[in-house]
């Protein structure tokens, strides 16, 4: 009789040789590759876009039509800054209703938004200290993200710590809004530096393990690498902006 529920045996139930199960990790970690840079390569183009973008809208200083509508304040600016989160949402409550190519088109128009409202980081400051940042952040990112993967540590106890500290991090910069201390500022930018440093690893793992859960549906894998993009490039931009506070020089 057939033993069906041995895994060790093959179709055909007879025991599965080591060449069958050497083909099928082979096989898996083929995808768990292929799927990891799909999310990379999304993440990485959703960061180039928003920056082409931003570099566009800032362009003429301050004739420049970031620096209209920006400056001038009103309805409209408030509309921009707060796009990208809609977007955010959008994505995260619906991922379940919506196809991976709905998901896929609404990622690329949330890197244009944030393009258009991290536009005044090029009014603010040089472009020289822009770029010193970007490409330390982008290997602080690439460190951190490839330690996340490689690890054998189990993270997941990570999730809540950091997660309140990012709560943390954003009553904290609400509260200074209104008290405007320098001091303050630049200690918010350091536990934000530290806190999307470790979410970086976190998301990247979390990201790794979301593949064993969803190998061999190729919808839900596609969106799975959107929305592991969009993770892994909220990790980014945030500690790109948070360090530019000890690296930028402002115009």
């Amino acid at each position: 009789m057939a033993n069906w529920s041995n895994p060790n045996t093959g179709l055909t139930g007879q025991p599965r040789g080591a060449a069958d199960t050497g083909a099928r990790d082979v096989a898996f970690d083929a995808g768990l590759r292929s799927y990891m840079l799909k999310v990379y390569n999304y993440m990485a183009s959703g960061v180039l876009l928003t920056g082409i973008v931003a570099m566009l809208f800032a362009r003429g200083g301050a004739e420049s039509p970031a620096a209209q509508l920006f400056v001038g304040g009103g309805l409209l600016a408030w509309v921009v800054m707060l796009a990208p989160l809609a977007f955010v949402l959008v994505m995260s409550f619906g991922m379940n209703r919506l196809s991976a190519a709905a998901l896929q088109g609404l990622f690329w128009a949330f890197a244009v938004a944030m393009g258009l409202s991290l536009s005044t980081v090029f009014l603010v400051y040089t472009g020289t200290s822009i770029a010193q940042t970007f490409f330390a952040t982008a290997a602080a990112f690439a460190s951190l993200s490839l330690w996340g993967y490689t690890t054998k540590k189990d993270l997941s106890g990570w999730g809540t710590f950091l997660f309140m500290g990012l709560i943390g991090l954003i009553v904290a910069m609400v509260v200074n809004i209104f008290l405007q201390s320098s001091m303050m500022n630049l200690v918010i930018s350091a536990i934000g530096v530290l806190i999307f440093a470790g979410l970086t690893a976190y998301d990247t793992q979390r990201i790794k393990s979301v593949y064993f859960q969803v190998a061999g549906h190729a919808e839900m894998i596609g969106k799975a690498a959107i929305m592991g993009a969009l993770n892994l490039y909220l990790d980014f931009i945030n500690m790109f902006l948070f360090l530019l506070q000890f690296m930028g020089n402002r115009n």
